[in-house]
């Protein structure tokens, strides 16, 4: 017998919050990793049929388009898209009180449907309504724009906003709130409020804590939401007495992570290193740890899929028999691989008229720039890297990512990327792919040889991409922090970057290393001994892309946080 909506909807007993969600690029509601990673997933429980609903807010400009001028200076564009192409508008309004007016939401519906047949609902919060003021109707007109004040109300519609739509909509059976980052956090104070609402004579705490889970990913304090208390006041009004509030939210600002923090029975951080460095900035606290993933079937590109399929039948659903990718002939991977490259190659050529060559050794590096990363690392010596072409073969680069609009340092990162790419133009060939989107980021992960990060310890929560390129046998190169720590077994999924994980990061020491190993190791083993290249392509994928995937991260928070 068919279930009813209604009955379906209260066998959900998982919701996911996340402030961005990348599901399909044409819907531009991620800035990157944070919102690939909900995306992914998401996906992941739709193929594992878990009981999930998703709740984000619907930006109408997108985070923003990026053009590059010749220099490198970017500019921001607002995206335009038409939500009605993609999503469907639910009936059901909701309101959440700021600075004492009502501001009003409506929601918008997708359905993610999973390789069973199981779908997922995220639903998308929209304040752009005729009863609201004008600029309440632009609060969800951006990802991460505007100041303290606008990012203040977009949580409070996610976190608030969000618990009462799912209510509205019929999902009143859910079991566990899942906080992913402390941008959702405010959904505590809703719970807690409706729990006094109904019959409780004091602020129940426990019941709270015991519904909720929080995942963090900054391993950074700065990277930690924190407002001012006559900001919180104006905004949120009575809604909670401030001595409640300074109680689990901090004495001195409201601390968006303190607040997921007290009132979460599971806590934890993306990577096992994550796990031990969020301990150490929250001592109070028990952090686990569940190391991050990708969708398999999402990251996989066309040849690699029609080869997983021939050898490993039964791998879209069962990432973790990607571990037979051993048993694949060398000349298949490898030919696989060709199409993917030969394609890339063929894309950028198109798009920047570089001349790059199918033969030579191509490193992609892709994600968001902000100084940390220090995209710039390959280039500190830039007569070595003449040398080491010279030498042991040659290369190209091709570079992608957007920069905050607000993060100056990290936009002059991209103009120093282009201007190591005129200094050696006759040598190495670089390029710098404007617009970087989960369209792009596919490509590049598919068809480089090697994939590079070069984060600054231990500032590296997790990272995904290098997970995505290992689905597609590109091996990395990269700092031994985040994932990579778990990840990386020299010479045989890929090279380390410096020194061990548990030393910081100096960044003569780290490019004189990555020098080394792009000058005796990598191209020597690329040019000259290809047949252990594609024996290192085959671990990448037998090893990482069997467990870095979403499907194991899901079942693990399934099993730790859920049940």
């Amino acid at each position: 017998m068919e279930k009813t909506d209604n009955s379906e909807k209260q066998d959900r007993k998982i919701a996911y919050f996340s402030m961005e969600i990348g599901i399909d690029s044409r819907i531009p509601t991620y800035s990157g990793g944070l919102g690939v990673l909900a995306g992914d997933t998401i996906k992941s429980c739709a193929d594992l049929r878990v009981p999930m609903v998703a709740v984000t807010i619907l930006y109408e400009k997108g985070y923003f388009a990026q053009k590059l001028d010749p220099q490198g200076n970017q500019q921001e564009v607002p995206v335009k898209w038409n939500p009605k192409d993609f999503l469907k508008p639910l009936p059901n309004k909701v309101s959440v009180r700021i600075e004492n007016r009502t501001v009003a939401i409506q929601a918008w519906q997708y359905d993610v449907v999973g390789i069973t047949g199981h779908t997922v609902p995220i639903i998308f919060l929209d304040t752009d309504l005729k009863e609201n003021s004008e600029y309440d109707r632009g609060l969800n007109d951006y990802l991460y724009g505007g100041d303290q004040w606008y990012r203040l109300l977009q949580e409070i519609i996610l976190g608030i906003g969000g618990v009462r739509m799912l209510h509205s909509l019929g999902y009143t059976e859910i079991k566990k709130y899942h906080m992913n980052e402390g941008h959702a956090a405010f959904l505590t104070l809703e719970l807690l409020n409706e729990r006094k609402r109904k019959e409780e004579p004091v602020w129940d705490f426990e019941q709270v804590r015991e519904l909720c889970v929080f995942t963090t990913h900054t391993p950074v304090p700065a990277g930690h939401d924190k407002f001012p208390y006559d900001l919180a006041k104006r905004a949120l009004g009575d809604l909670l007495p401030f001595d409640v509030l300074k109680m689990l939210a901090g004495e001195d600002r409201l601390n968006m992570t303190l607040l997921a923090l007290n009132l979460s029975k599971y806590i934890n951080g993306v990577a096992k290193k994550h796990g031990e460095v969020s301990q150490s900035m929250f001592p109070g606290y028990q952090i686990e740890s569940i190391t991050n993933g990708v969708h398999s079937l999402t990251w996989v590109c066309d040849t690699f899929k029609g080869l997983y399929d021939k050898y490993i039948p039964g791998w879209r659903n069962d990432p973790f028999s990607l571990r037979y990718a051993l048993s694949i002939s060398k000349d298949e991977i490898w030919n696989a691989h060709q199409q993917a490259k030969n394609k890339l190659i063929d894309y950028v050529n198109k798009k920047t008229g570089f001349g790059m060559d199918y033969e030579t050794f191509t490193i992609g590096f892709a994600r968001r720039s902000t100084t940390y990363k220090r995209a710039d690392l390959v280039f500190s010596d830039i007569e070595r890297l003449k040398k080491i072409t010279e030498k042991a073969g040659k290369m190209q680069f091709i570079f992608s990512g957007k920069a905050h609009p607000q993060d100056w340092p990290g936009k002059e990162l991209i103009k120093k990327i282009i201007t190591a790419s005129g200094q050696l133009k006759d040598r190495i060939k670089i390029v710098y792919l404007e617009d970087y989107d989960m369209e792009l980021a596919k490509m590049l992960i598919c068809g480089a040889d090697l994939w590079l990060n070069t984060p600054r310890k231990p500032r590296e929560a997790s990272g995904t991409s290098g997970m995505k390129a290992a689905h597609n046998g590109v091996p990395s190169l990269s700092i031994l922090d985040g994932w990579w720590i778990e990840g990386c077994i020299e010479g045989i999924t890929g090279w380390a970057i410096g020194s061990p994980q548990d030393v910081e990061s100096n960044d003569q020491e780290d490019a004189s290393s990555l020098y080394d190993k792009l000058e005796f190791t990598i191209l020597r083993t690329f040019y000259i001994n290809r047949d252990n290249w594609i024996n290192i392509m085959r671990h990448a994928i037998a090893i990482n892309a069997s467990f870095f995937n979403t499907h194991r991260m899901v079942q693990q928070y399934v099993l730790n946080s859920y049940l």
